[in-house]
């Protein structure tokens, strides 16, 4: 078993990167805002630079942690008979990765929720002998029955909600369309769990839906993948567990405040994964609000903010916006505000200045792009439009060669053959695996971050 032990908590950063200068009338203003948490005896992270500041937790004291594993026990998971003991592999895997003292349970999904270990609504305490009985009890695991991923997320809710922990978290496998309950319903779960806990999402084989697999991980501020083989699955649920286990700090948020008459356009996380955090905003007193990044450990993660300033004369400055970390305080009194970073306008004559793109934020709307195009290409391709889906992975080519995102220019060679990468000419595939244009689509928001 892993040995997780942490001999102090994460210090946070912000630094902003952005081009401050803007042409008479201009008024929209872009930067990019790195966050790096670093220190947590995690995974090594990236070196620290400007101001931090250390949550409040005794040094060596791990954070209080749950995690609810939700195994696909429908039907399908029958065909072929090794892909359930494959995930009953996996799960017992991700269990022998909990640290001491976790609190943690499995539950079966089929088009209703079972707690398969340790029942009656209970978490049980990771230890050897929880885990052991947690092992035995996956032996009952079998395949029979609907799908309805709601129902899962749901229940995973109220088991997580009654634990009094710092980290909530879950693990979520699937290997077939949510068929057993209306897309609203969901939708509907989605929305009641976001921000309750954070969930991974994975689809095992080829016959799950992309794009219900990503939302529940995008809603969840969790990663997605598929695991196409489902012998892959022990490693994979391995390596999600620990990344749960190296969570330190949960509930941060990114806090923007800004001044009179300036309009905030959109917020994404756009590194590790492109994710729209704009319509999550929370308001947080007056001029400002909170966008949420879900939990850390020793990690960096980029975002792109855009707001949008009033008009003003040649030579005037002003702040544009304040971003600050913030953790909030269980016990409801003031949060922490763990690093800030200023957004600034100034207004020149000078044309080079106020033309100059700053290189991460060019860099990352290409990444927001090559995302999307991608999403647009299969989607077009999926229609039967095979020029448009040409014209868009085209493009989608043409991007990930320039910005250097090697892996996802692999994937896509997988669908098109790239006659140009420079200018994007590329022919689509007659034939093309399932498995390939399936992982393609489910690792199209990965990006990868500026060449130094």
């Amino acid at each position: 078993m892993a040995n997780f032990s942490k001999s102090n908590v994460p210090q946070f950063s912000v630094e902003v990167y952005q081009n401050e200068y803007l042409p008479e009338g201009g008024r929209e203003v872009n930067a990019i805002v790195t966050v790096t948490s670093t220190g947590g005896g995690t995974s090594g992270g990236v070196p620290l630079s400007g101001a931090a500041v250390t949550p409040t937790r005794s040094a060596g004291q791990a954070p209080d942690a749950a995690v609810v594993i939700m195994v696909d026990c429908s039907g399908s998971m029958d065909y072929p008979p090794t892909k359930m003991r494959n995930a009953r592999d996996a799960t017992a895997a991700a269990i022998d990765t909990l640290r001491d003292g976790t609190r943690f349970a499995v539950v079966g999904g089929t088009h209703v929720a079972k707690e398969v270990y340790p029942g009656n609504g209970r978490l049980a305490v990771a230890d050897a002998r929880t885990r052991a009985q947690a092992k035995e009890a996956l032996r009952a695991l079998s395949a029979g029955g609907g799908t309805a991923i709601g129902t899962w997320l749901r229940l995973a809710d109220r088991l997580l909600g009654a634990a009094d922990v710092e980290i909530r978290h879950g693990i979520l496998l699937t290997d077939g369309r949510n068929e057993h309950e209306a897309p609203e319903d969901l939708r509907a779960a989605l929305e009641s769990c976001a921000g309750r806990f954070t969930c991974d999402a994975r689809g095992v084989g080829t016959d799950w839906e992309v794009k219900e697999v990503t939302a529940v991980a995008s809603a969840l501020l969790g990663t997605a993948d598929i695991v196409a083989d489902p012998a892959g699955l022990a490693a994979d649920f391995t390596q999600m567990m620990e990344n749960a286990m190296g969570k330190e700090v949960a509930d941060v948020a990114l806090r923007l405040w800004t001044p009179v008459g300036v309009a905030i356009k959109f917020v994404k996380q756009v590194a590790p994964t492109v994710v729209d955090l704009t319509g999550r905003r929370t308001e947080a007193g007056p001029r400002a609000g909170d966008y949420p990044t879900g939990s850390w450990g020793d990690e960096s993660r980029d975002y792109h903010i855009c707001v949008q300033v009033p008009e003003a004369g040649i030579g005037q400055e002003m702040l544009a916006s304040r971003v600050s970390l913030i953790l909030p305080d269980p016990s409801g009194g003031a949060p922490q505000t763990l690093s800030q970073g200023l957004v600034r306008a100034v207004w020149t004559e000078d044309m080079a200045a106020s033309t100059s793109i700053n290189p991460q934020v060019a860099h990352y709307t290409g990444q927001a792009e090559l995302a999307q195009v991608i999403q647009q290409g299969l989607d077009a391709r999926k229609s039967g439009d095979f020029d448009g889906a040409t014209a868009k992975l085209g493009r989608a080519v043409q991007l990930a060669s320039a910005s250097g995102n090697e892996d996802t220019a692999k994937l896509l060679s997988k669908v098109v053959d790239v006659v140009d990468a420079a200018t994007g000419t590329v022919r689509l595939k007659a034939k093309v695996a399932e498995a390939d244009s399936m992982t393609l689509e489910t690792r199209s928001t990965k990006t990868v971050r500026v060449k130094k």
